[in-house]
């Protein structure tokens, strides 16, 4: 188990990597770790995550009160979203906020990632909704972000930015990345004339292989209620199913070879 210092380690690699990629800007965006039920390390406010060390990083318990910070750092405001992620998914153990270019542009829009056009997409994230637009630093964002918790691990936020969440932080990171990627090729596609959707058999193929290999997570493959119906799953459905549509939760290397042996299975 890497230590408290390798995980504020970690933290700093990842707040670089979104920084450097052009995923926030000056000091947005924030980054946290479950330790155990009381004990969590966050990004402090007012910093660059480009250009963060181990010794800016805070430490508060489960309400988000400070237990240890170095002298001229504080937790990030938006702290009180990170632990309403916390408190209704036991699962989770990292979460990642971020402002990633063509996500937010499409949250700015008010138009949530829910169109099938890739393999990958489908498998690991599912849909993507929108969480109505609350004011930074308040309780709003968390109430709005909390109706969506069981049911998906990818959330845009209206007018804000993006918010992934996972059983590691390697894995938020990898669903920030794969919720940016979605929204860039769904973007440059409707560029093209649109982009040609995967069908409602290929979607719940892909579905059906999500289930046999049993992966974890929320994904509308397992708890979507029309799949319980024998019926396609929520793609497309932007959470109008009542919210049954559930995101994924799945490493990058499975995703890669559950992909290969769906696009073998559809004869491409």
């Amino acid at each position: 188990m890497a230590s408290e210092y390798e995980i504020k380690k970690q933290i700093c690699d990842i707040g670089k990597r979104i920084y450097d990629q052009g995923m926030v800007a000056a000091n947005d965006g924030n980054i946290s770790v479950k330790l155990n039920d009381n004990e969590f390390l966050c990004t402090p406010t007012g910093v660059s995550k480009g250009f963060m060390t181990p010794e800016y990083i805070c430490k508060v318990d489960a309400n988000g009160k400070v237990i240890q910070a170095n002298p001229g750092f504080k937790p990030s405001s938006e702290i009180k979203m990170h632990m309403r992620v916390y408190k209704n998914r036991p699962d989770v153990q990292a979460v990642v906020h971020a402002h990633p270019i063509y996500a937010t542009s499409f949250a700015i829009a008010g138009i949530p990632l829910t169109q099938p056009i890739m393999p990958e997409a489908v498998i690991a994230l599912g849909c993507v909704p929108i969480a109505e637009y609350g004011t930074p630093s308040t309780e709003e964002i968390p109430d709005a972000v909390e109706k969506y918790l069981q049911h998906f691990d990818a959330v845009l936020l209206e007018n804000h930015g993006a918010l992934t969440f996972s059983d590691s932080l390697i894995n938020a990171y990898h669903k920030m990345e794969s919720v940016e990627f979605y929204a860039k090729l769904l973007f440059l596609s409707r560029q093209l004339g649109g982009p040609k959707e995967l069908s409602k058999s290929q979607v719940e193929r892909l579905y059906e292989i999500r289930r046999q290999f049993g992966l974890s997570g929320k994904h509308p493959a397992n708890l979507c209620q029309n799949a319980k119906n024998g019926q396609p799953s929520c793609h497309g459905c932007g959470g109008s199913c009542g919210g049954n549509c559930h995101g994924g939760d799945v490493s990058s290397d499975v995703v890669a070879e559950i992909t290969k042996k769906v696009l073998e299975s559809l004869g491409k």
